[in-house]
């Protein structure tokens, strides 16, 4: 009967039903959607609070209370940026969201696009600290909220990148000393979590750098992150590096081709079309990461909507609170899959072309 249904069916829906179990699976977490979905809707939407001044105006037996979202989303998004300079945050945001998806195309790598970064991040450093053109000065320590997650994602990302290609050719390569020293150092980083990074680069890095070369505290964190994902990003290339056939490096020698061009032209472009899903992954694992700056007193997104809850006018309302973040990480999170995913499938037609 199931085998019936399923040659009746669009391939994508066959699927559902190809078995008489998989068919009852479905069945049954259908049911529990279906069942789920009116109170939810009722709590979110229908019986949701969407204007109030205060908590009183959110009755307790009543649904979400999406006013004190809407009273504290410039605190959510910019924790403790000024007020009425927020305008600048949420632009310089914006232009550093537009230069990563122009740099994700190909067919945008050129030397215009390494002008257009660095003239991209002078506005945006112009932006965010200020101090010139009639710009109020902001210091470091008041970024926070959606600025501060997408700054930290990206140059982690960025940088961590960077940095992991030298680590991974070091522990991919037969010269003895590179290979223990990269070894060492990506057994080390990743013996312990992110929390312990971010702490000691905040506390250590002070201590043995000599004063007057001590970076801000946005800089520690940052370095902190930074080396906390090169030695897994480093990981997942070595294993790129290792899924490239040999006979690849044998006909780039037989070619005459330097080591540095064989990789550069030949090796990595396939080791990083062989990690794209895995590399996909570690980028959102960044994202989320950066939400535990928040231990070195650093207001991200999350740390920016717990501060939110401090207020002695809305007080109880963690829900609303946590639902709304997870939702903007959700969106965030999603749309880098659904990027990855196609770049993917243009890679692969690419290829059967």
């Amino acid at each position: 009967m199931t085998t019936r249904l399923a040659h009746r069916l669009p391939p994508r829906l066959a699927v559902l039903v190809e078995t008489p179990a998989v068919a009852l699976v479905n069945l049954g977490v259908l049911a529990l959607l279906v069942a789920a979905l009116p109170p939810l809707l009722d709590w979110a939407v229908f019986s949701a609070v969407w204007r109030a001044d205060d908590m009183r105006g959110c009755p307790p037996a009543g649904g979400a209370c999406w006013a004190f979202i809407g009273d504290k989303a410039r605190l959510i998004f910019f924790g403790l940026y000024p007020y009425g300079e927020q305008w600048r945050a949420a632009l310089a945001t914006a232009l550093l969201v537009a230069l990563v998806v122009v740099s994700l195309n190909p067919r945008c790598w050129s030397r215009r696009l390494a002008l257009a970064w660095g003239l991209g991040l002078a506005v945006y450093s112009l932006l965010m600290w200020g101090g010139l053109l009639g710009l109020a000065p902001v210091e470091s320590a008041y970024w926070g909220g959606l600025p501060l997650t997408v700054l930290l994602t990206v140059f982690g990302v960025f940088f961590g990148l960077i940095l992991a290609v030298p680590v991974a050719l070091a522990r991919f390569s037969d010269l003895p000393v590179f290979k223990a020293a990269a070894t060492l150092y990506v057994e080390l980083v990743r013996g312990v979590p992110l929390i312990s990074v971010l702490f000691m680069a905040s506390v250590l890095l002070p201590i043995f750098l000599p004063d007057g070369f001590t970076p801000s505290g946005l800089g520690r964190v940052l370095a902190g992150i930074v080396l906390f994902f090169t030695a897994y990003m480093a990981e997942v290339l070595r294993g790129g590096l290792q899924a490239i056939p040999r006979g690849q490096y044998e006909a780039s020698r037989s070619l005459g081709l330097s080591y540095p061009v064989m990789m550069a032209r030949v090796v990595l472009p396939q080791a990083f079309q062989t990690i794209l899903p895995a590399l996909i992954n570690l980028i959102i694992a960044a994202l989320k990461g950066t939400s535990l700056v928040v231990i070195v007193a650093m207001l991200d997104l999350l740390g920016a909507a717990q501060a939110a809850l401090a207020d002695p006018d809305w007080i109880g309302f963690y829900v609303e609170d946590y639902v709304f973040v997870a939702a903007v990480y959700a969106i965030m999170c999603g749309s880098i899959s659904w990027y990855g995913r196609r770049v993917e499938r243009n890679l692969g037609s690419a290829q059967s072309r």
